[in-house]
């Protein structure tokens, strides 16, 4: 298994390239230029004063937590970034597993004011000059995970695994923009910082409080080239009526299942986008990213030897391991199972099956619904779901039953009247129109007993569909 060369801290692999003179970080109110934040820091100190401290980024934006990155990595111990959705009554179980003695923080700190820990302002601007120290050292990387309830695990990762799997190549053009839906104080989003900055191209940050039209008209001011998101996040801006705003040359689809419909929708949409689609967790890190415009991937990425891969993928019980430099270390939590078995793979808990010359997702191992002692996969369900041309996303549940134990039901979002899609007064037979295509594609255990028309489904702040715990 090839091993990956040991990076420098951010600030050197900015240093060490000549930096386009567009290069900068920006967001809905701010831009600041690379080449400044090579010069600067954004925080109420000097960055060197900050040595060998573990530190809690709990910034109340994406901007001022981009900056610190640049600024604190290479001398900070460790760096704990916290999304800004995280509930505050985490932050002290967060600063104790973290052994935390410093937060940088660019909001109202009091919140943070019970931790009884240094603070330190960072601002959405540069404010002081910073000293470069003669050696870097390595800095932890801690991300939290993106379950949707309890507290969230901390899990290790340096930059040398994080940048693994990022090759010059992706940069290659002279014109590149990234841009991401995602949050980059997760591992998603922070994938698509981290190119950026290894490319010295411009990145465009979202905003949660911008309303989609106007991100996506700023994306197309901002000429983005390249940009990534969830599947949840690209039916968003398929509803949107400024989907055509921007023209992308890549788009980049991870974090959730991405189905047939919604690959053929974002080829159709940008035609002149190669859509690709990249499995990847915090723990396990990216393990493959698939260009062929298909749902799932390749059986034949398992047959690869390991000598000329640098991600190996096995089969165990039908659930997918990966084993590479780009895993997570472990989680910080004693308390936790190790991320890696012994043998090194990671047991992501996705399940897959193989149909023909190609594995497809099913779900997640813990998300089954029993229906009468059969198992149900509710993003199988959703996948057929989402292929009937009126439906533009689904959402696949239990629904309690005295006889079976559970039944499957869906709540449907339709697309816009037009093209064929009927308006809200002529859907009377729409609910057995799309019964009837599951029918003709699952078993009948895995049949909604129920559809429900909905405006809109919830989409968590990680860009995932929120689904019930």
């Amino acid at each position: 298994m090839l091993q990956p060369t040991r990076p420098p801290n951010l600030r050197a692999l900015l240093g060490a390239q000549e930096l386009r003179r567009d290069a900068a970080v920006s967001d809905p109110l701010t831009s600041v230029g690379l080449d400044e934040a090579l010069a600067g820091a954004n925080l109420a100190c000097d960055p060197a004063d900050l040595t060998d401290r573990s530190i809690l980024l709990a910034t109340p934006d994406q901007l001022s937590t981009a900056l610190a990155l640049i600024a604190l990595d290479g001398i900070a111990a460790r760096l704990v970034l916290c999304p800004g959705d995280v509930d505050p009554k985490y932050f002290g179980d967060i600063a104790r597993t973290a052994a935390v003695d410093c937060i940088v923080h660019g909001g109202d700190p009091a919140p943070l004011a019970s931790l009884d820990l240094p603070m330190v302002k960072a601002d959405r601007t540069l404010t002081v000059a910073a000293r470069h120290p003669t050696t870097a050292r390595p800095t932890e990387w801690i991300l939290l995970t993106s379950g949707t309830t309890g507290a969230p695990k901390l899990v290790r990762h340096d930059l040398a695994g994080l940048t693994a799997p990022i090759r010059s190549s992706a940069n290659a053009q002279a014109d590149t923009v990234w841009a991401t839906f995602y949050d980059i104080r997760r591992y998603g989003g922070l994938q698509i910082f981290l190119r950026a900055m290894l490319g010295g191209t411009p990145l465009v940050l979202s905003d949660p409080t911008e309303p989609v039209d106007a991100h996506l008209r700023r994306l197309g001011r901002r000429e983005v080239t390249h940009i990534s998101g969830t599947p949840s996040h690209w039916r968003r801006v398929l509803m949107s009526g400024a989907a055509s705003a921007m023209s992308p040359r890549y788009v980049r689809l991870s974090g959730e299942i991405a189905d047939q419909a919604i690959l053929d929708a974002l080829q159709a949409a940008y035609p002149r986008a190669a859509v690709s689609h990249a499995y990847a967790s915090t723990e396990a890190g990216v393990g493959f990213n698939v260009i062929d415009g298909r749902e799932g991937f390749p059986a034949a990425l398992i047959t690869q030897s390991p000598r000329d891969a640098e991600v190996e993928i096995r089969i165990v019980n039908d659930t997918l391991q990966l084993r590479s430099p780009r895993t997570a270390y472990d989680y910080l939590d004693a308390g936790q199972p190790p991320i890696r078995a012994a043998d090194g793979f990671v047991d992501t808990g996705d399940l897959v099956e193989l149909r023909g010359d190609r594995y497809v997702f099913l779900g997640r191992r813990g998300g089954v619904i029993n229906v009468g002692g059969q198992k149900v996969h509710p993003e199988e369900v959703e996948a057929v779901l989402n292929q009937h041309p009126a439906v533009q996303v689904s959402l696949v549940q239990a629904r309690r039953n005295p006889i079976t134990g559970a039944l499957v039901v869906a709540d449907v979002v339709l697309k816009a009247p037009g093209a064929g899609v009927p308006g809200a007064t002529d859907q009377t037979g729409l609910a057995d129109e799309i019964l009837a295509h599951c029918r003709a594609t699952l078993r009948p255990f895995k049949v909604p007993s129920r559809i429900r028309f909905v405006d809109s489904l919830q989409v968590a702040a990680t860009g995932k569909l929120a689904r019930p715990s």
